[in-house]
């Protein structure tokens, strides 16, 4: 009898890709698609920049797949794309008014939520993080929210460890001071802070 054949990883597919096959893309695609929607809708605060984001970051990686080198995992690689496709939209759009983001976006995968409190502090925490400048927000994002390393981050976003570091902090500072009604929530039932959730971020 025949063994299964063993599923390809993340970095077979990139090389199947390269050398010419048709589906490896799209497989690879489909299991990352999800949290790289999560991470641009988070950055651009918009679902329909979000998708544009999103899909040029996939050309993008289509296109350069072929140079991927394996110094770090082919989720790195395509977070620090989408990450960076997200902040080219940013930037072109600066002069624009900021649009609301709202409660669940295009194609968002839906989350079931047990309490009205938990769904409206959620939103709130959104819109601090709405209300951050590009720069803090990007690397709160990925180390608060996506759970990445400073050293990943920094990769992904072409920086100095220390440059993440200190953005972190001041995005934290500001997010501390919008979120600070949080703060005192009642013994049953209360939120935690955005700061209390998350921590201080991965060293």
């Amino acid at each position: 009898m025949t063994a299964p054949t063993a599923e390809p990883t993340d970095a077979d597919l990139i090389k199947a890709h390269a050398a010419g096959d048709p589906h490896a893309f799209n497989e690879l695609v489909r299991r990352h698609r999800d949290r790289m929607w999560a991470v641009a809708l988070r950055t651009v605060r918009d679902p329909e920049e979000a998708a544009d984001a999103l899909q040029d970051a996939f050309i993008s990686a289509f296109r350069a797949a072929s140079n991927f080198r394996a110094e770090s995992q082919v989720t790195t690689w395509l977070h620090r794309i989408v990450v960076n496709a997200c902040l080219d939209r940013i930037r072109r759009r600066q002069a624009k008014p900021t649009v609301p983001l709202p409660e669940e976006g295009h194609q968002e995968p839906a989350v079931p939520r047990d309490s009205m409190a938990e769904r409206e502090t959620s939103l709130v925490i959104k819109e601090a993080l709405e209300q951050l400048p590009e720069d803090q927000r990007a690397p709160i994002v990925l180390v608060d929210v996506e759970g990445y390393s400073v050293s990943e981050t920094a990769e992904m976003l072409g920086i100095a460890d220390g440059t993440v570091k200190s953005r972190c902090a001041r995005g934290r500072s500001k997010l501390a001071k919008l979120l600070g009604h949080l703060r005192n929530p009642t013994e049953e039932g209360g939120v935690p802070t955005y700061e209390s959730k998350h921590g201080e971020g991965r060293r």
